[in-house]
């Protein structure tokens, strides 16, 4: 059999690959209350890529307007249902998040949801209307409930074609006094270096302004050096910023470099799929190192930088014990660019705790530096370097390191690295030697049943503290599914994706 591809987006966090939700979900999450002893219950309504009929859908609305959190995802929702979705909202109190992405609700089922949403008892703060199609005119329907809504506070609208205009529409709104937003994500909504000025505005005008998300826009240099200027005059608090394949040029990084020193608040950067080069590292570097930068994450996925980059890129990693997570992925760095971070992990100011090398043209003759920081390094516990043709002799290199009884890595991804049956079998006796590691991808390798089979001999073990083995595109017989998935029964707490 053989396992469905799913890769996710090079460079971008992933901390688990665990198959989309199917159905329904209710849950009730128990937080303390500051300075009581009884905990507090946050209802969840979360329901995703579920075709709801009418009966469901009679079932569902009573729920609808009792839970705090309301999550209606790929549901096939359309402008009719908004209409039974603006009553029940009208009865609900405690609602503080509602999410209806990725339906086709249009510019009039936004409007009636909002109209549900227009009330004295409303206390939302989070709001997802990604992908439901919302258009520049349907940006002039939003304007009213954002200066109304004063508990709102992060606001979605990711995938839809908003424009330049539908965007200063939204800004006018994001100004008004009465609107508190502090976090809003605005990926692929056709914006251009024309709704910088407008975003620049607002960040000027709200001190509390906290997350930006402006991925996939065509911004280019001239529309991202205005919006870093905005963020250098701005006192927002700023924590989180994402401008990747924005056009961005390493003619920015001299604007980029100013507000990561400037703005001690940032802890993560997100600057994949766009061409920096080397020059722009190294003009970028300087802000990295600066005393008030305090970024946790950096991603350069994408960023056209070689083994030179990572010489300015490792004074960083040497120097900021802050940065815990770097993204390096699709960048040509070569075995010398990955012995040169091999090196810099290894010193004591170094505390990254995951490393994403995906796709970076790594060979076998790089593993015996990563066994180096595997074996030494105490922070590292994350380490992504699939799509590498590291080879049976290069996963030979690693299990030397991984078996060791001081390595803390927890999570080892491989896939689409030449990994055959013999590879496996150094594998497999790793799996029981390891006390730390909890997640392994092996997806798109060439291995088959032999292989497949020892890794599961060692699995089954009660000594294997694996939690998770990833096998999308893996070949094997019915019988060996058969084993994994009786497997997966003797083992409740062992997730086999494939």
């Amino acid at each position: 059999m053989r396992g469905v591809v799913m890769q996710p987006t090079p460079g971008l966090p992933q901390p688990a690959l665990l198959s989309p939700t199917q159905g329904s979900r209710f849950s009730s999450t128990e937080k303390p209350s500051s300075g009581r002893r009884h905990c507090i219950p946050t209802m969840s309504l979360d329901i995703q890529c579920e075709q709801l009929s009418d009966a469901r859908w009679a079932e569902l609305l009573p729920l609808i307007q009792q839970y705090q959190v309301v999550r209606l995802e790929d549901c096939g929702l359309t402008e009719v249902r908004c209409k039974d979705i603006s009553s029940v909202l009208q009865a609900n109190p405690t609602l503080t998040e509602l999410s209806l992405r990725t339906n086709e609700l249009g510019n009039a089922g936004v409007h009636l949801v909002l109209q549900g949403l227009q009330n004295s008892t409303c206390k939302i703060q989070k709001l997802s209307l990604q992908n439901c199609g919302l258009t520049e005119a349907g940006c002039g329907v939003l304007t009213g409930p954002l200066r109304s809504l004063t508990t709102l506070r992060e606001l979605h609208l990711n995938d839809n074609p908003l424009g330049d205009a539908g965007l200063q529409l939204l800004c006018k709104a994001f100004l008004d006094p009465q609107c508190h937003l502090e976090r809003l994500q605005l990926e692929y909504c056709n914006l251009t270096a024309t709704s910088c000025e407008p975003l620049a505005t607002v960040l000027r005008a709200k001190p509390d302004f906290k997350e930006l998300v402006l991925s996939n826009n065509d911004l280019h240099e001239a529309g991202v050096h205005t919006l870093c200027q905005g963020l250098k005059d701005s006192a927002c608090q700023l924590e989180l910023l994402k401008l990747e394949n924005c056009g961005i040029t390493s003619a920015n990084c001299r604007d980029l470099c100013d507000v990561v020193g400037s703005k001690a608040s940032l802890q993560e950067l997100g600057l994949g799929c766009n061409k920096l080069g080397n020059a722009g590292i190294a003009t970028l570097c300087p802000g990295l190192l600066h005393p008030n930068c305090r970024l946790r994450t950096l991603w350069l996925w994408e960023c056209d930088i070689t083994a030179e980059g990572c010489k300015d890129l490792c004074h960083v990693l040497r120097t900021k014990q802050s940065l815990k997570e770097l993204s390096l992925a699709s960048n040509e760095l070569g075995d010398e660019g990955a012995r040169l971070l091999c090196d810099s992990l290894l010193e004591p100011g170094c505390q990254l705790e995951s490393l994403w090398v995906k796709s970076c043209s790594l060979t076998a003759a790089c593993c015996s530096h990563f066994c180096s920081v595997l074996t030494q390094n105490r922070s590292l516990l994350e380490l992504q370097m699939s799509n590498n043709p590291l080879g049976d002799s290069g996963v030979q290199e690693l299990c030397k390191a991984l078996g060791q009884p001081g390595t803390v890595l927890r999570v080892l991804w491989l896939g689409d690295c030449d990994v055959s049956d013999i590879g496996c079998r150094s594998l497999a006796p790793i799996l029981l030697a390891s006390r730390s590691l909890r997640e392994l991808d092996l997806s798109n390798n060439c291995m088959g049943d032999s292989g497949v089979l020892q890794l599961m001999e060692s699995i089954k073990q009660p000594s294997c503290v694996l939690q998770q083995l990833v096998l999308y595109d893996i070949y094997w017989s019915e019988e060996v599914e058969d084993q994994l998935r009786a497997l997966e029964e003797e083992r409740p707490s062992l997730r086999i994706i494939s």
